[in-house]
């Protein structure tokens, strides 16, 4: 996040677009129901009626994976009604003469044909907006998991960049973490493309300093995403350490996904529980949770926590850093003489150039936001102000594309997916805690009333949801919260595998996988 998360209090107008925070970041989303409550506007764009719309002054029903045109129109229209900031674009930007010329042809009739969304609340929405005095974006995986992940992304800061509404309070571009100190991972370099601190390993200079570091050198490549390590299990990888992820049940294309680990010679997993992925494995080892471990963890808003352990941890289980240790260390592999995690935390701060103003003691109150990026440094909550870190804010011109497969005569429907409150991720905690099935007990897929009785179904009873990767059996529920043509699922139940359906395509940058857009057909069992 740009932004700290208090800051959710303050814009005049909020722009919220993939994102189900109400369910997804339900405690994050109290700071953005005191500003509805203080007088802020809010804008919704999600194909769903999520519980967020019954907050927002203007709801959006975007068809899935259209967010690319609703948000080139919404530009066109800042421009036609003259709320860029031309200041700010002079001076903080480069590409704009591209990009506003590019942005000219897109109206909002033209989104309107695409988006299903009405033209006149798409010019609504810009013009709230461009005319804020402080307008905030919040995404999630809404905007992420398509095929062009990346370019509504760019969409979005393209956006900031052309009503300067960046480096302020109250203002940025904020994404929502889905769990907890997955920061904080990409802050340690557990990332393809980058050393910790965002380092680029394609530098040669950042080869050079962890060369002289660690002594080994790497290659002056990107590394392999999760994606095309699945692809090479069994062939170029034939061994596999899976660490605190279900991947079987959250991974699309579950098919490929267990055929790909079933081939491999031999497969570790570290978990807390022993997961559908965990029993899979040839070894499992046990890990300590949150409240048995001593470590850190870094937070959406970018914010250094220390977390310190409450219990003792059951049976034989250890930490994560203590696991990989004792493997790195049979492994004959040097430098993993750890004794604690600060010596790990402090190791991280000094290869780090955010983190390199932190140590173990400093972080001991969690009330800094990195960068840090020096002794004595208070943090920096609010990024991009005044400058931006690389020079200028960029430009991009960007154009729509479909999703990798639309709706057809044999798949007429839109699926897409998602998480539910009370079943968190893949229910590795949640589907373990009494009471929730009580509150959930089983998924069910989200089909308006008219699609119900259109499609000869009955709400309670039993469908099966099909896609060209394979068909899994589904309770009906008749709702309005899905438009008609669009259904959802959530991804959380081993018994209603949604991801054995998913998984057509992949940003050609990132390698996410379009989790949000799914052709599927429904039918009756009766």
């Amino acid at each position: 996040m740009s932004n700290p998360l208090i800051d959710m209090q303050k814009p005049d107008v909020i722009f919220c677009i993939g994102t189900n925070m109400t369910e997804c970041h339900p405690v994050a989303a109290i700071g953005l129901k005191k500003a509805i409550a203080n007088g802020s506007r809010l804008i919704v764009a999600d194909p769903r009626r999520i519980g967020l719309t019954d907050l927002a002054n203007l709801y959006l029903p975007l068809r899935v994976g259209s967010d690319v045109a609703l948000l080139l129109a919404m530009a066109h229209v800042i421009q036609r009604e003259g709320l860029v900031d031309l200041n700010f674009i002079e001076s903080r930007t480069t590409g704009s003469p591209a990009f506003l010329e590019h942005i000219q042809l897109f109206t909002p009739e033209w989104a309107s044909t695409i988006t299903g969304v009405e033209p006149t609340d798409i010019e609504t929405a810009a013009i709230w907006y461009g005319s804020a005095d402080q307008g905030a974006i919040y995404y999630t995986l809404g905007i992420t998991e398509h095929i062009c992940g990346v370019d509504n992304v760019q969409s979005l800061c393209n956006l900031a960049l052309m009503t300067g509404h960046i480096g302020r309070e109250g203002t940025g571009i904020n994404p929502m973490r889905g769990q907890n100190n997955i920061q904080g991972t990409g802050d340690s370099g557990a990332l393809p493309n980058n050393y910790p601190g965002f380092q680029a390993v394609t530098d040669p200079q950042n080869q050079a300093k962890f060369l002289g570091k660690y002594g080994r050198k790497t290659d002056l490549e990107k590394g392999i995403t999760k994606v095309t390590a699945l692809d090479f299990c069994g062939d170029q990888i034939r061994a596999m350490l899976i660490d605190g992820e279900n991947t079987l049940i959250s991974d699309p294309n579950r098919k490929h996904c267990q055929q790909a680990l079933e081939s491999l010679d031999h497969l570790v997993v570290i978990d807390i529980f022993l997961t559908e992925t965990a029993e899979m494995a040839n070894v499992v080892l046990p890990a300590t949770a949150f409240g048995e471990t001593d470590g850190t963890a870094t937070n959406t808003e970018r914010r250094v926590q220390r977390l310190r352990a409450a219990v003792s941890p059951p049976g034989q289980a250890k930490p994560d850093w203590w696991i990989i240790s004792q493997i790195a260390k049979r492994m004959e592999i040097p430098g993993f003489d750890y004794q604690n995690p600060k010596e790990i935390f402090n190791e991280l701060c000094s290869v780090s150039p955010i983190y390199t103003g932190l140590n173990w003691d400093r972080v001991a109150n969690g009330e800094f936001h990195w960068p840090v990026p020096e002794e004595g440094h208070t943090g920096t909550p609010i990024l991009h102000q005044g400058e931006f870190v690389n020079g200028r804010g960029i430009f991009t011109v960007v154009n729509y594309r479909d999703p990798n497969e639309t709706i057809s005569d044999e798949f007429p429907v839109w699926l897409t997916t998602g998480r539910r409150l009370t079943s968190y991720h893949t229910r590795t905690q949640t589907g373990r805690t009494q009471g929730i099935d009580y509150l959930l007990a089983e998924e069910a897929l989200e089909v308006h009333p008219d699609d119900v009785r259109d499609w000869g179904l009955m709400d309670g009873d039993w469908c099966h949801l099909s896609s060209p990767r394979g068909t899994v059996k589904i309770r009906v529920k008749a709702t309005s919260r899905s438009p008609r043509g669009t259904v959802f699922a959530s991804f959380s139940f081993s018994d209603v595998p949604i991801n054995l359906l998913t998984g057509s395509g992949y940003d050609p940058i990132t390698e996410t996988a379009e989790l949000k857009v799914c052709p599927v057909r429904v039918e009756s069992l009766f």
